[in-house]
């Protein structure tokens, strides 16, 4: 199942060391997400993706191997966005 940000112009980032606030216009809402989360939604503004494909790529940047855990956690992070309105399944 592939994911993409609910649109590229209605998110605005500001980040601090670990933590990066997300303001979407869309619906007024602001989000305080850690790293791993932020690093998700800025793959996804490149174009839609799946776990599988996500974990993949984001392993060199959090400079561990891709496994079996890593796609369960980038799910996990998924659902979480999905469910802040943040990106949605195609």
């Amino acid at each position: 199942m592939k994911w993409r940000v609910i649109s590229n112009e209605s998110l605005h980032f500001r980040s601090w060391n670990d933590e990066v606030v997300v303001y979407n216009s869309l619906s007024g809402d602001t989000h305080l997400l850690g790293s791993t989360a932020a690093q998700i939604l800025l793959n996804l503004q490149e174009g839609p993706s799946d776990a599988a494909s996500l974990a993949e790529s984001l392993a060199p940047f959090f400079e561990i191997a891709p496994g079996a855990d890593l796609p369960l956690q980038i799910s996990k992070l998924l659902a979480d966005l999905n469910a802040l309105a943040l990106i949605e399944r195609i």
